[in-house]
């Protein structure tokens, strides 16, 4: 069973460039952040289209991927008032994402690609959510304290419902070519957003997306000049692809439960989610 939780948070008095006062790393998570509440419901509507023939336990994994999905939809739109206080113009981009995403690509995509779109993104998502927590949360250290919550919380449950999405394909369209089908598509469409919004949110700080790859460089350098961490590009996309497009491929390969349980613990003794797990209704 999965547990659906509501964290403890709060965006009031947020630094514009709240991840280690870098404009690159802010607005790349910022860009990404800007996806995930209308991503979300996408993912919650291509599986639901399915429910009426999953039954059992996954039927159960189901409900409480649309309960978690549903959470992180909300708490990262909350994120949004945020950024419109600090002043960034965000709702014009999101009316084009939203219109290209789902009233163009999702409206003319049958349900069954729409499901194996999700399934790719499902796999994304857990790798930017093992990296996050990956060495004890080093990452998330150079964030502000609320947006770290924010981000270990929504990585946990990614990994914990990792397998969903791909079980119900597996269950009702098991074909090797449409699940190719939905890396290929889910790949462009997933890179081309995330691109985009990030360029949008650095042009309003007079930067480049060239200007944000420099700042990411030196970033990524220890200060003896050594390479450290890997871009999204290769650590999330092309890491990604490789993994995905073994047929044998499944979620569940990785296990990631020390991860989850080792996060947990440090969210449960800061208050931002119960000290004990209790299943909620999705």
């Amino acid at each position: 069973m999965l547990t659906v939780r509501s964290p403890r948070l709060s965006f009031a008095s947020i630094p514009k460039h709240w991840f280690a006062g870098n404009f690159a790393a802010t607005h790349l998570v910022n860009g990404v952040n800007l996806l995930f509440p209308a991503g979300e419901r996408f993912f919650i509507r291509s599986v639901k289209h399915y429910l009426p023939r999953i039954e059992g336990p996954l039927a159960e994994r189901v409900r409480g991927f649309f309960g978690q999905e549903g959470r992180h939809a909300y708490s990262h739109e909350r994120f949004f008032d945020a950024m419109r206080e600090q002043g960034y113009e965000i709702d014009e981009f999101l009316a084009w994402y939203e219109r290209i995403a789902f009233g163009m690509i999702e409206k003319h995509s049958p349900a069954a690609l729409s499901l194996a779109v999700t399934v790719a993104c499902e796999h994304f998502t857990a790798l930017l959510a093992e990296d996050a927590l990956s060495d004890d949360g080093a990452l998330l250290a150079h964030a502000h304290p609320e947006l770290r919550n924010l981000l270990a919380w929504h990585a946990v449950e990614e990994l914990e419902h990792k397998s969903v999405a791909f079980d119900v394909l597996k269950a009702v369209h098991p074909s090797y070519p449409l699940r190719l089908a939905g890396l290929a598509l889910a790949t462009m469409c997933l890179g081309g957003f995330w691109v985009a919004a990030t360029k949008k949110l650095l042009e309003q700080d007079g930067l480049t997306l060239r200007d944000a790859e420099r700042e990411l460089r030196r970033m990524r350098k220890t200060p003896e000049g050594e390479r450290v961490g890997e871009s999204v590009a290769t650590g999330v996309f092309l890491k990604g692809i490789l993994e995905y497009i073994r047929p044998g491929f499944h979620p569940d390969d990785k296990d990631h439960r020390a991860l989850v349980e080792q996060t947990l613990a440090r969210l449960r003794r800061g208050g931002v989610v119960p000290a004990q797990d209790r299943d909620v209704a999705a």
